[in-house]
C-alpha cells in the first residue's frame, strides 16, 4: 500500500508515493484492517520468461510476430485539460497475444520538455498497488518536479491494467450492489459490533476468516477472469510496450513504495532497456509474505511511537497529550476501548473499531509534517468519545478532490465521456484503489491456503508490532482465497542493467529502511541514496534528495556510497 508529497497521509501505497496534492494511498482496507501495502515480483529472464524455462523466445519480444501490434502503437494525444491523453492496449495473456483479448490502459502526459533540451519521456508510478497514474498528472505532480527535469522531460504516467480507467478494472463488487468508493464489498458486520485486533476465540476466527473469504468471493464473482493478468510482471510487459510507443529506446523511470516493485520487475525482464531508474520506499523481492508484513507493521509501530516522542516539537499544542507517555497511554486507551465498543461516528451505523482505529494511526504516518496536525486533533475529539475525525483519516476522506475536478468532464482517458459511462455500465467504483491493491498483492505474493497458518503468525506478529501486527496478519486472510501467481521471493536478477538509484526514508514505516539497503546491493552496480527522516518515501519530500535523483535523471550522475540527506 500505499505516497507521499500528500497534504496529509495516506500512497497508496502506498502510497503511495508523492505528490504534494495527489490523493494518498489507502493503506488500511475500511473491511480488512492495516494491508501490506508492497507486493513481490517474480524474477523472470530478459525475454520476459521465468529463469529455468523451458520454453524458447526471442530475446527481445517486440521481435514475437504476435506483439507486433501492441509494440508498434502510436500513441494518439489528445487535448485533456491541461494536459494530453491517450490510451495503450495491451495483451490480456502475454502467453497468447493474439487471443483478442485485451486491457486499454489510459496514458497522460504533461508535455513539459523544452525544444533543444528534451531527452525523452519520464514514466512515473505512485505506487498502490492501485493507484492512478492518470490521476498523478491531472493533479499536477509535474509541477513539483524540479525545472531541470521538466525542460528536458515529458512527465508520463498511467494506470496499469485492472486499475483506474484501465478497461476492463477491476471491482471486488457485483453492479447492483456497487454502492462502495473502493471496490471492496461493504462489511457484514452487525452494527455496533466492534472486530477484535487480535481474534484469539474459535468465534472470533471463523468471523475473521468468514469476512476475509466473503470479500475474496466477491472478488472472484466481480473479476474473476481478470484476477490472474493483473501481476506486477505483466504490468512490466506493459511499461516496456509504453515505451515503445512513447518512441523511447530506454526507459527513464520513477516508481514510488509499490512502484519500486514494478520497476524492479522491468529490471529484470528488460534490463538492456533502462536509461535511468529511481526506486523510493523500496520494495525487497527476496521477503516473504510473513516477513513483509511484519516489517511493516514494526515500522507503524515505532512510526507511532516517535510521533508520541516529536508530537510537542512538530505540532505544540494541538497535541493530545503534554508528554509522550500521555500521548501513548491515550492510544492505548483508545485501542482497548474500540476493541470493546466502536467508537461513535456521524453518519455511520458501525463506528470505529479497532481495526479503524490501527488504520488512521498507521495511515497518519506517511508523511508527518502534512498528516500530524489532523491526527493530534482526532484524537483529541476521539478521547472525548467522538470518532468521526479517525474515521475519515482511515478511510481517506479528509483528502477530497480539487472543486468542481468530477463534475468537470475532464477527461482521465482518451475519451472522457466514454470512460465514464463505461465505468458506470461495469459497475466498477471510480476508485478500485482496494480492489486492485487486494487481487495485485495476493497474486504477486505467495500466501497459504491453510487458515492455521495465519493464526499461527499471530502472536508472533503481536511479539513484534503489538495490534500493527496482529491486523496485517488478519488482513492477509484474503488472499488465502484468491488466485496465486508463480512468483517466489528471489534475490534481483538483472544482468546488464545501468546503476539503478535506490531512495531509503530512515523512518520509513510502510517500506522499511532495511529493505532499500537490501534492493541496493541486489542490483549490479545498485546506488542507495539515504534520507535520514521520519515518513514514507524522500522524493518530493527533501531538497536534498530532490538535487540527487535529478541530477541523475538529467545526467546519469552517480550516488556515492554512504550518501545521506536529512530533514
Amino acid at each position: 500500500m500505499i505516497l507521499p508529497w500528500t497534504d496529509h497521509p495516506w500512497e497508496y501505497s502506498v502510497f503511495t508515493a508523492p505528490t504534494r496534492r495527489r490523493r494518498a494511498l489507502v493503506l488500511a482496507l475500511a473491511l480488512l484492517g492495516t494491508t501490506s501495502l508492497a507486493s513481490c515480483t517474480a524474477g523472470a529472464g530478459p525475454d520476459g520468461k521465468r529463469p529455468g524455462s523451458s520454453a524458447a523466445a526471442p530475446a527481445d519480444p517486440a521481435s514475437r510476430p504476435e506483439l507486433r501490434r501492441f509494440y508498434g502503437q502510436k500513441l494518439d494525444w489528445r487535448p485533456c485539460g491541461d494536459h494530453r491523453c491517450a490510451s495503450l492496449t495491451v495483451p490480456r495473456d502475454y502467453s497468447r497475444p493474439g487471443d483478442g483479448r485485451t486491457f486499454v490502459l489510459p496514458v497522460a502526459k504533461a508535455a513539459t520538455a523544452v525544444a533543444g533540451k528534451r531527452v525523452g519521456s519520464l514514466v512515473l508510478n505512485p505506487g498502490g498497488p492501485g493507484e492512478r497514474g492518470v490521476r498523478l498528472i491531472r493533479d499536477g505532480v509535474a509541477e513539483d518536479i524540479g525545472r531541470g527535469v521538466r525542460e528536458r522531460f515529458d512527465i508520463v504516467s498511467f494506470d496499469p491494467r485492472g486499475v483506474g480507467e484501465s478497461k476492463p478494472a477491476l471491482t471486488c463488487t457485483v453492479a447492483a450492489d456497487s454502492d462502495s468508493g473502493s471496490g471492496v464489498a461493504p462489511d457484514e458486520e452487525e452494527a455496533g459490533a466492534a472486530v477484535p485486533l487480535h481474534p484469539r476465540t474459535a468465534s472470533e476466527r471463523a468471523d475473521a476468516l468468514a469476512s476475509a473469504r466473503a470479500t475474496a468471493a466477491g472478488c472472484r464473482a466481480a473479476s474473476g477472469p481478470l484476477l490472474p493478468h493483473v501481476g506486477t510482471d505483466d504490468a512490466a510487459r506493459d511499461l516496456d510496450v509504453l515505451r515503445a510507443a512513447l518512441g523511447e529506446r530506454r526507459l527513464t523511470y520513477v516508481g514510488w513504495s509499490y512502484g519500486t516493485s514494478l520497476g524492479t520487475s522491468y529490471a529484470e525482464q528488460f534490463p538492456r532497456r533502462v536509461r535511468a531508474m529511481v526506486l523510493d520506499g523500496a520494495v525487497d523481492p527476496s521477503l516473504d509474505w510473513r516477513q513483509r508484513m511484519t516489517g511493516q507493521a514494526t515500522g507503524f509501530r515505532k512510526a507511532v511511537e516517535e510521533y508520541a516522542a516529536s508530537c510537542a516539537e512538530a505540532v505544540g499544542d494541538a497535541c493530545p497529550g503534554s508528554t509522550p507517555e500521555e500521548i501513548r497511554a491515550l492510544i492505548d486507551r483508545l485501542l482497548e476501548r474500540t476493541g470493546r465498543d466502536p467508537l461513535p461516528v456521524d453518519g455511520s451505523a458501525y463506528g470505529l473499531d479497532g481495526p479503524a482505529l490501527v488504520s488512521a494511526l498507521s495511515l497518519s504516518m506517511y508523511t508527518p509534517e502534512a498528516q500530524w496536525q489532523a491526527l493530534s486533533e482526532a484524537l483529541v475529539a476521539a478521547d472525548e468519545g467522538d470518532g468521526t475525525r479517525l474515521a475519515a483519516l482511515a478511510a481517506g476522506e479528509e483528502e477530497t478532490e480539487e472543486p468542481g475536478a468530477e463534475e468537470s468532464g475532464e477527461p482521465t482517458g482518451t475519451d472522457a465521456s466514454e470512460g465514464a459511462a463505461e465505468s458506470g455500465a461495469d459497475g466498477v467504483p471510480e476508485d478500485n484503489t482496494d480492489a486492485a491493491l487486494i487481487a495485485i498483492n495476493c497474486l504477486d505474493v505467495p500466501h497459504p491456503r491453510d487458515a492455521k497458518a495465519y493464526w499461527d503468525a499471530l502472536a508472533p506478529a503481536e511479539r513484534a508490532a503489538g495490534a500493527y501486527g496482529t491486523t496485517g496478519v488478519t488482513s492477509e486472510l484474503v488472499c488465502a482465497d484468491l488466485p496465486a501467481g508463480p512468483g517466489r521471493p528471489h534475490r534481483v536478477k538483472a544482468e546488464g542493467v545501468p546503476p539503478v538509484l535506490v531512495v531509503g526514508t530512515a523512518g520509513d514505516p510502510a517500506t522499511p529502511y532495511g529493505e532499500a539497503v537490501s534492493l541496493a546491493r541486489q542490483f549490479p552496480g545498485g546506488m542507495l541514496l539515504s534520507f535520514d527522516a521520519p515518513g514514507h518515501t524522500g522524493y518530493g519530500r527533501s531538497e536534498c534528495v530532490d538535487r540527487k535523483v535529478e541530477a541523475y535523471l538529467i545526467s546519469l550522475t552517480k550516488v556515492l556510497p554512504g550518501t545521506t540527506c536529512t530533514a
